[in-house]
């Protein structure tokens, strides 16, 4: 049975990618992934055939990568992060049931929420939810009432996708959202590209985050009662006794 692996590149640099993720690209004949993230691997795996697509043309690019694997070829499909974290395992689940006889095996990768708080801090350290404010997908009726839901839970939240050239207001309105139920001096982090060029942190309040820039390669970062700075850093204390 062929194989189409679906590997998680994690933020970007090789030396984020796990051991397992390496080996699958390697063992590939073929890999293939939105062109961006091809970019991310094709220097360190020079001797394979790459297939790319643009944005918005998922299902040609799972089709293609399974009608790959469908001839008898080893065939990766490459996602930033976790390919089961807004990534495509689950459309290359749904699809490979037209192709019998390719095996899907997904290699997981680091997703944004943990790369991005790991170099803002720990602010993860007690409950969380993450939610992409993208409504290519999914209604933005929804995005507010799971937004309404996870800030009056007291959740730290990571937002996924808080800005693009169509979706500018997006991020101020998810703030107004959590301010419903969240102190405007809770304490926020933005983490932009992540393990690539151009990395960097922010940490501000909730007021302030209102009104900042971000982009597609912001991860976001909003804390709830408990989270605080220590050190420079956004923690949110797991409850531990310590002197």
């Amino acid at each position: 049975m062929s194989k189409l692996y679906v590997v998680g590149i994690g933020p970007g640099k090789f030396e984020g990618m796990t051991h397992e993720a390496a080996r699958a690209l390697e063992a590939s004949d073929v890999i293939v992934g939105y062109t961006v993230y091809v970019d991310l691997v094709k220097e360190h795996f020079p001797n394979k055939t790459f297939l790319t697509t643009p944005m918005r043309r998922e299902v040609e690019r799972v089709e293609l990568a399974l009608a790959e694997a469908a001839q008898g070829k080893t065939v990766a499909m490459v996602c930033s992060g976790d390919p089961g974290v807004y990534g495509m395992s689950g459309l290359c689940e749904e699809l490979a049931a037209k192709y019998p006889g390719v095996e899907v095996v997904t290699v997981p990768g680091v997703s944004a929420v943990l790369s991005g708080a790991a170099i803002l801090g720990a602010p993860l350290m007690h409950d969380f939810a993450v939610i992409s404010l993208s409504d290519l997908m999914t209604s933005w009726a929804t995005i507010e009432r799971r937004l309404r839901a996870a800030a009056a839970a007291d959740f730290v939240i990571c937002l996924y996708n808080p800005s693009s050239h169509k979706r500018k207001d997006y991020l101020q309105r998810a703030c107004d959202i959590v301010l419903e139920s969240a102190s405007p001096d809770t304490v926020c982090g933005v983490a932009q590209n992540i393990g690539r060029a151009g990395e960097n942190t922010r940490i501000m309040t909730l007021r302030a985050l209102r009104e900042a820039e971000v982009d597609m390669f912001s991860t976001v970062f909003i804390g709830n009662s408990q989270t605080k700075i220590v050190g420079g850093k956004m923690v949110t204390p797991r409850g531990y006794d310590h002197d």
